[in-house]
């Protein structure tokens, strides 16, 4: 680095790690600020299921698949009835494709398309992901290029504590705080906010989420709203506070995620009572509140030995099952005695259920997608509702810059991902599969650009 410091700061090792090495491609010196030693497995990139969405992909047209950015968000504003800043959407749609063909490209990042089923929400199969569909494959790879990349340094573990602007309100540095307590202040003339969400943050999920507070948290001990926090402190605007991303699937036993496919390909879930409490098929996100409604806020997800030889494609699966975490039984009944559930409640769903796929019956919660009938043996796996991080944060425009309330942006100062306002509309309803990497890498790749134009 310079004397004068990096031409960019990007804070945090998640989706910001995007930022780092395309900044470098474009010939910027870029310093990366992480808080946590244990970024690799621990941050919230980490955590997901890699699945990133790519509008207009050449995987889909190598596919047969029609899909176009408008599209993307037309899906985007139906799934949040609307309210998803359609601005900001349109800007990640058309970076999406653009952005899984430079992983591919210039990191060579093993891309594939996911076509063996659908998450709710998405009209068109757009959602590539990496061997094994967990993201510390993803994060692994992206760690291996930076390393690899010598116009990017890393200072891990350091926090970033402030931003500092001058007269003009322009970035001219960051103060950072080390793991011994002291402070550094480097000179920078553009930061990126990519530090996540406030998930972390009790107070803050209190506040702006409160139906989801008692989940249990899923994400880097790190998100506690920092971003949020200092760019508020600059003047910085900030919307959808009210907007996360839940899951109704992570395993009591292994807090491993089960994965909603063992939904889409048939599975169905019950609560404490033996009993179905809604369309699965709306969205894993939403039916975390559902299930944190239920009596003790637990459940059951149930499949047979179909869905799950096809769940084990997931490395998170295929780790829930490894820890014993799943129950089997050879009929109604013996599912009944392994859950602890109602015999009486669980054979009447069973038998419900039977008659739904067939197309005898309506499912009176409107679920309409049944896979295939479920029959012996069946799987169970006990299930807690989870927060995986949140939506809301930071105001930003289609480059990433952060905006004042008058729509003005702070010179030098970029957010992605939590740390940044996303598409999902308001609530946990609104959420897609991959809207949340999608906004952290879209967003850190945009503001890469945009640093770079800038300089």
């Amino acid at each position: 680095m310079s004397e004068d410091g990096p031409d960019l700061v990007v804070v945090g090792a998640g989706g910001g790690l995007v930022a780092a090495l395309r900044a470098a491609e474009r010939g910027l010196d870029v310093l990366v600020v992480e808080a946590s030693e244990h970024f690799k497995r621990g941050n919230n990139t980490a955590m997901s299921t890699a699945m990133i969405p790519g509008a207009g992909s050449r995987w889909q047209r190598e596919a047969g698949i029609e899909d176009s950015p408008q599209q993307f968000v037309d899906d985007v504003m139906r799934k949040t009835k609307g309210t998803a800043d359609q601005r900001l959407a349109l800007a990640l749609s058309n970076v999406s494709a653009p952005l899984v063909e430079w992983l591919s490209d210039h990191l060579r990042v093993r891309l594939d398309l996911m076509t063996d089923f659908s998450y709710p929400g998405h009209s068109r199969s757009r959602c590539h992901t990496v061997e094994g569909r967990q993201g510390g494959a993803l994060l692994d790879h992206l760690v291996r290029s930076v390393a690899d990349e010598p116009k990017i340094d890393m200072l891990i573990p350091a926090r970033l504590t402030d931003v500092s602007v001058d007269e003009d309100g322009a970035v001219i540095g960051v103060s950072v705080t080390m793991q011994d307590g002291s402070m550094e202040f480097i000179p920078t003339r553009a930061v990126l906010l990519a530090t996540n969400g406030y998930g972390a943050n009790v107070e803050f999920v209190s506040d702006y989420v409160p139906e989801i507070a008692s989940a249990r948290y899923h994400g880097s001990e790190y998100s506690t709203g920092d971003a949020l926090i200092i760019g508020v402190r600059l003047g910085a605007d900030s919307a959808f506070l009210d907007a996360y991303q839940g899951h109704a699937a992570l395993s009591k036993k292994a807090t491993t995620l089960v994965g909603w496919a063992t939904v889409m390909h048939g599975g169905v879930n019950l609560d404490l009572e033996g009993r179905r409490f809604g369309d699965e098929t709306t969205g894993y996100s939403e039916y975390a509140a559902l299930l944190a409604a239920r009596p003790q806020s637990e459940g059951w997800i149930v499949i047979d030995r179909h869905i799950y030889d096809k769940c084990l494609a997931f490395n998170d699966f295929r780790q829930t099952v490894d820890s014993g975490a799943a129950a089997w039984a050879d009929s109604a009944e013996g599912l009944a005695r392994v859950t602890g559930l109602p015999e009486s409640a669980v054979l009447e769903e069973l038998a419900a259920l039977e008659s739904y796929a067939r197309r005898s019956a309506t499912d009176p919660y409107g679920r309409t997608s049944f896979e295939h009938e479920l029959v012996a043996p069946y799987a169970a796996v006990r299930i807690v509702p989870a927060l995986f991080h949140t939506q809301g944060g930071l105001v930003v425009d289609q480059s990433a810059r952060v905006l004042k309330p008058n729509g003005q942006p702070i010179d030098g100062v970029y957010a992605s991902g939590g740390a940044a306002m996303g598409i999902s509309g308001h609530g946990a309803a609104g959420y897609l599969a991959g809207n949340g990497l999608l906004s952290a890498l879209g967003l850190a790749y945009l503001a890469a650009d945009a640093a770079a134009d800038s300089v």
